[in-house]
């Protein structure tokens, strides 16, 4: 099996062609760049580099969130493009665990991506399975989920809360990782695939803006909510 396996749910974009488990080719770009403009010449430069055409892959695999509003937009509408017009098969892997499957560490293992305001998108990972829901949490939360465990490492978007984790758990170790394209297409080879129309991003929060509406039109009733729009 073919895989094109892709992540621009963060300030990284990473691109890989895998057949079956084996990397055939790989890109990772850690700079602050419009991934819209970025993606597709990157997935072109891979796929004619190593002689294969769009028509030799099988399947699509995509970070599906959470993360970036706007770059988890850029891949998944480009996945689902891709997947509709080759007429192949797509899958949704979470963001988070792409900042985790190639991490060598034992015990828990706790993906991080910082969400502003002290808040982050965290998973909770053991021996490369989900062991809690990927969330949106105040990131005190998430210290307190991880004290009980015996080893536990934070990986991702570590840097602006290293000092909180040597604070509270200073058994802990912290590693700066990039989100793996590998990974997610050697989890996506075995997953169901999606229906392509219906594959929506994951994002576990709302927009600011929205939140912000929300707040400010909240209703008490039916009547009152339509006097306000």
């Amino acid at each position: 099996m073919k895989i094109l396996a892709m992540d621009t749910s963060s300030l990284a974009l990473a691109v890989a062609l895998l057949e079956d488990d084996n990397l055939v080719a790989e890109v990772t770009l850690n700079i602050k760049k419009n991934h819209s403009i970025s993606l597709m010449p990157t997935i072109d430069f891979l796929v004619e580099s190593i002689g294969w055409k769009p028509a030799d892959l099988d399947r699509i695999a995509v970070a599906k969130g959470p993360g970036s509003y706007t770059g988890l937009r850029v891949a998944v509408a480009t996945a689902k493009t891709l997947a509709y017009a080759l007429k192949i098969e797509l899958v949704g892997v979470s963001s988070l665990y792409a900042l985790v499957s190639e991490c060598p560490a034992d015990g828990l293992i706790v993906p991080l991506m910082d969400a502003r305001r002290n808040n982050v998108y965290a998973g909770f990972y053991e021996k490369g399975l989900s062991v809690q829901a990927d969330a949106h949490l105040p990131f005190g939360d998430v210290l307190k989920r991880a004290e009980s465990a015996e080893k536990v490492t934070f990986v991702g978007e570590v840097a602006n809360f290293r000092s909180q984790i040597e604070a509270s758990l200073p058994h802990a170790q912290i590693m700066e990782t990039l989100p793996s394209a590998l990974g997610i297409g050697r989890l996506g080879r075995d997953l169901p695939a999606v229906n392509v129309d219906d594959f929506v991003p994951e994002y576990l929060k709302r927009v600011e803006a929205e939140e912000n509406w929300l707040k400010a039109n909240e209703a008490d009733n039916e009547d009152d909510y339509i006097k306000r729009v």
